[in-house]
């Protein structure tokens, strides 16, 4: 199946970060969530799509949102499904990763989704393996599936991306939340701003096409969306910042801060959420936070990947 324009057809068997995608492609992985979010509207949430495809989960990171929304996307398109931890695979033994996937990749597996603290990691695999690799987060580099499902809750909401701003507030130098949001909400047209402690600056970012705020005030006057980071606990080797309360009360998200914003402003975070220190819970849980949308959208986006991956386009072309 084709989109009917230019015969574009999605040909990437690995999705390593947003910044490998075009336009096109973002677009059309977007409609193919859409209409894969209604089968988890019905009764019975289960289509044989992928039935006798082999995915496994493997995850060096703990996860809750996206290691569970991955499974279930492969689970209601009837694949079978596999996690590993770190801590029960054979790396604590010593064994290195591309041992550990080479082994994997001997049990035939089609995808292996790997969450990794290291930068590259899915990369890496995916040039010495043959199942295909999805990033579901690597170190401080990209979160692909993540920034895909922002964009589809903005365009669920705002109807389109292009010519709106979008600030990003917190840890912006450790996630990779905020690397696939700016790449993904750039290529599509937004203006992206972003704030938050110089320590938590990366300097570069602009490169990517960030504007730098002086002050999150700055960051969200007039903006149309406000997307909350939290702090980056694991990633960081020293205290970045005195303390959780002076973050709170210079970078906290709250009502008056919001005032400023757009009256329709959107209000995301990736989660979890450390509430009244990113976020106030009366922002947290107000009438412009689209978070729970967030998590919604993010199985079908991830049952969109699972089968543009596998060429079910492709394969459904005879």
């Amino acid at each position: 199946m084709t989109t009917g324009k230019n015969d574009y057809i999605f040909r990437h068997r690995h999705i390593l970060g947003i910044e490998q995608l075009s336009v096109e492609d973002i677009f059309h992985i977007l409609s193919t969530a859409r209409s894969f979010k209604e089968i988890s509207e019905r009764p019975i949430k289960k289509v044989p799509t992928l039935r006798g495809k082999t995915i496994i989960n493997f995850f060096f990171e703990s996860s809750t949102r996206t290691r569970l929304s991955f499974e279930i996307a492969a689970k209601r398109m009837s694949a079978d499904t596999f996690n590993i931890a770190a801590s029960m695979s054979s790396t604590t033994k010593g064994e290195t990763l591309i041992d550990t996937a080479r082994n994997l990749e001997a049990m035939k597996p089609d995808i292996i989704i790997i969450r990794h603290a290291s930068s590259g990691a899915p990369l890496l695999l995916s040039r010495h393996i043959n199942a295909s690799i999805i990033n579901a987060g690597d170190g401080a580099h990209e979160h692909p599936s993540q920034g895909l499902l922002d964009m589809m809750t903005v365009i669920e909401h705002k109807g389109k991306i292009e010519g709106l701003t979008i600030a990003i507030i917190g840890d912006i130098a450790h996630s990779r939340v905020a690397r696939s949001d700016i790449i993904g909400f750039t290529k599509l047209g937004a203006r992206v701003r972003v704030a938050g402690p110089a320590t938590f600056m990366p300097s570069g970012i602009e490169q990517l096409g960030a504007q730098v705020c002086g002050s999150i005030a700055e960051a969200v006057d007039g903006a149309d969306v406000v997307m909350a980071l939290r702090i980056q606990h694991e990633r960081l080797k020293d205290p970045l910042i005195p303390s959780l309360r002076e973050y709170s009360a210079f970078f906290g998200i709250n009502r008056a801060l919001l005032e400023r914003a757009k009256a329709d402003v959107l209000i995301m975070h990736p989660g979890p959420i450390n509430r009244g220190v990113e976020l106030n819970p009366d922002v947290a849980d107000g009438p412009r936070s689209v978070i729970m949308d967030q998590v919604t959208n993010g199985v079908a986006v991830r049952m969109a990947l699972l089968y543009l991956v596998l060429g079910g386009e492709r394969n459904s072309d005879g």
